[in-house]
């Protein structure tokens, strides 16, 4: 398997978005420093856009182009369904669960076994889950320090709902762009594949 190991800061900056988003409470000593002569060219800017989806949701090249690839023969706005994609997968809704502070750590919770989907366990990261779907810690895994320091400050989206007690979560329907937590311009993204 295939794992992203680039520094976290490193490609902040180059990306040109906080760590704070990635849940990561650091910041570089370094100052972004773009290049003031040179105004970037239509096709960096949409592969920046598509570079920062790819990092964000820790998501491999091959696996972001069939993501994309499945979007387009879907019905509706090819972005808008590759942006649903990316937040249903089973990761990023335990990040955004608050069993983990990180998407990486969410990653790690999950392929460790964790974290059980209608009751049974799931360890695959990229599994997408429904509406109706409950995302839960399994029963050995409640007492795992990490994850009970991560629930306390959990702030759930409106697409999701969290019993704190029970540690366990319900998908209450598809997210929209809206429910993102940082700002992405998946058109630009659509543009960039259908070059």
């Amino acid at each position: 398997m295939a794992r992203n190991r680039q520094p976290i800061l490193k490609k902040c900056r180059a990306l040109g978005i906080e760590p704070m988003i990635l849940g990561v409470n650091k910041t570089s000593k370094r100052g972004f420093r773009p290049n003031a002569n040179k105004k970037p060219t239509e096709y960096a800017v949409q592969l920046r856009e598509k570079q920062k989806a790819r990092f964000i949701y820790n998501v491999m090249e091959n696996q972001f182009r069939k993501l994309y690839e499945e979007a387009t023969r879907k019905d509706g706005v090819t972005g808008l369904v590759l942006v649903e994609f990316l937040e249903r997968r089973l990761e990023n809704v335990v990040y955004r669960l608050g069993f983990a502070k990180t998407r990486r750590q969410a990653r790690q919770i999950v392929s460790h076994g964790h974290i059980a989907v209608n009751r049974r366990r799931v360890n695959i990261a990229s599994y997408r889950v429904k509406v109706g779907d409950v995302i839960s810690v399994i029963e050995n895994s409640k007492n795992i320090e990490i994850i009970k320091e991560a629930i306390e400050g959990a702030t759930v989206p409106a697409w999701l709902e969290l019993d704190r007690a029970a540690f366990a979560g319900k998908v209450l329907q598809n997210p929209t762009k809206e429910d993102l937590d940082f700002d992405l311009d998946e058109a630009l993204i659509v543009e960039f594949y259908s070059r």
